[in-house]
């Protein structure tokens, strides 16, 4: 016997924020409440494998200020966010580092680079 479960989200992929009620039964899932395609393709990933975006900052070394933005180049599984982070956290950039420069890829085994969102150009002399 199938087990069922109904879950309810509010989409964010677009300005609407549909309330979406999602049914699974088994292997089927039902998406009610979209406006729109783009609603139904998130209700169901959302309710299957929540995915997510990561960006956040690395220590910077040489540059002119101590740490820069950064973000992976793909959406994770949300279960995979603290891996993710464990591996990041000892992650230096030495300057100079350009924007989209790729820090270290395949980030904890998930398919996803790490990359610079920012320009670290190498401290200047303040002589």
């Amino acid at each position: 016997m199938s087990e069922k479960e109904h879950k309810e989200f509010t989409c964010i992929l677009c300005p609407r924020g549909c309330r979406l009620a999602v049914d699974l039964d088994g292997e089927a899932v039902t998406v009610s409440g979209n406006a729109c395609p783009k609603g139904l393709e998130y209700g169901r990933q959302e309710a299957v494998e929540p995915m997510r975006s990561l960006s956040t900052t690395v220590t910077a070394m040489g540059g002119d200020r101590p740490r820069l933005p950064v973000r992976l180049d793909r959406d994770i599984p949300l279960a995979r966010i603290l891996d993710a982070m464990a591996a990041i956290d000892p992650v230096v950039a030495h300057a100079p580092v350009s924007c989209g420069q790729v820090l270290v890829r395949d980030v904890a085994g998930l398919g996803a680079d790490l990359i610079a969102t920012d320009e670290l150009p190498e401290a200047r002399d303040a002589s």
